[in-house]
């Protein structure tokens, strides 16, 4: 049922981001005019503009962030969202072209064992089993969280005590997450035929499953889904890397969107652990790329963050790691630091979305 909180909450958005939009409708349309802002492919604008808040790249790409973003809304009211949010036909001033314009290029579908990989992309057997997965301790001490040359949201940087605690060495994957459907008789994930996971992807990471499905998995399994600074340790250790393998992005490390650009191919999630090079200092496997993963924390802001925004609050869930797959906005590859992060509504789910778990570390009683 639509709630009237989040019809007042939604309507609220509408408005703040229609007037962001106009500002940047009017400033973009004075830059085509002065001859200094040409028109971008689909995709590109995000190459300069990786500031979420800033208004040209929200009057862009707001058909993107509503697919995902407008989970849960009534039909009428996302044509509505839509209707308003779309910025008016503005003249734009062309700019010559150096080559003649070609047809978006389709990309064969990726097969095979890629660069970087230890194993083929699909595969009939599992390595990694049925069994809820293998755990690894991350010791107690201090990390580096965040980061201060980015987005506003990702600092200010700052240094987080944690006690020790397990988390998964690996994303769950579609045959795990199968037995839970089984024994639990839960609804099967969108990509499911028959309660049955594609051909070749046993051992791929679930996808489309909410924040829901992701806490009722972990809690089936005697686990718990970690919380972002819990993730974020995992992934990045204690000296403040900015990828799980070190600080120099390598398409040869992770399942990324720029990974498939660059081998123009049509990608898709790759089995966990597929990527030796690109594990976390503790053994952690695909903590960059190949699936967004869901935590138990909300979307806040972090201490002495000084840029507020609507959306922090307990609204949204963070979502840590990128993806194989992602929208125009982090198609540059942005979301592939381990400082990144994401927010979504607890019932969002998408072919991009699957999770790990954690555990508290039981004290040693000596």
């Amino acid at each position: 049922m639509w709630s009237t909180r989040y019809a007042w909450f939604f309507h609220g958005f509408l408005l703040t981001l229609l007037l962001a939009v106009i500002g940047g409708v009017a400033a973009a349309q004075s830059r085509r005019a002065a001859g200094v802002m040409p028109r971008l492919a689909p995709g590109q604008c995000a190459q300069c503009h990786q500031d979420k808040e800033h208004p040209v790249s929200r009057a862009v790409l707001i058909n993107e962030c509503m697919a995902c973003h407008s989970e849960g809304l009534p039909g009428g009211l996302q044509k509505t969202a839509r209707r308003v949010l779309q910025p008016k036909a503005v003249p734009v001033l062309e700019a010559p072209p150096e080559e003649p314009p070609q047809a978006e290029q389709s990309f064969p579908k990726a097969e095979g064992q890629g660069p970087g990989m230890g194993m083929p992309m699909y595969y009939e057997q599992t390595r990694i089993g049925a069994a809820p997965n293998e755990m690894v301790l991350i010791p107690a001490g201090e990390f580096i969280r965040g980061s201060n040359q980015r987005l506003s949201d990702e600092g200010p940087q700052h240094t987080v005590s944690l006690g020790d605690f397990y988390i998964d060495k690996y994303e769950v994957t579609n045959l795990q997450y199968g037995q839970f459907i089984a024994a639990t008789h839960r609804k099967s994930p969108d990509h499911f035929e028959n309660r049955t996971f594609p051909p070749g992807k046993a051992d791929h990471p679930v996808v489309f499953v909410t924040w829901y499905d992701a806490k009722a998995y972990c809690e089936w399994a005697g686990k718990r889904l970690p919380t972002d600074q819990e993730w974020e340790k995992a992934a990045r250790g204690t000296d403040g890397r900015t990828y799980p393998w070190g600080n120099v992005f390598d398409i040869d490390k992770v399942n990324s969107p720029v990974r498939w650009t660059t081998l123009k191919l049509e990608g898709d999630t790759t089995p966990v652990g597929a990527f030796q090079g690109g594990v976390s200092p503790y053994g952690i496997h695909d903590m960059s790329g190949n699936v967004w993963e869901w935590t138990d924390s909300w979307y806040q802001a972090y201490p002495g963050n000084t840029k507020p925004t609507e959306n922090y609050g307990e609204k949204y869930k963070t979502l840590k790691g990128g993806s194989w797959w992602d929208c125009s906005f982090y198609k540059c590859g942005i979301s592939a630091p381990v400082y990144n992060r994401s927010f979504f509504l607890r019932n969002t789910k998408n072919k991009s979305f699957g999770f790990r778990c954690a555990k508290d570390a039981k004290p040693f009683l000596g």
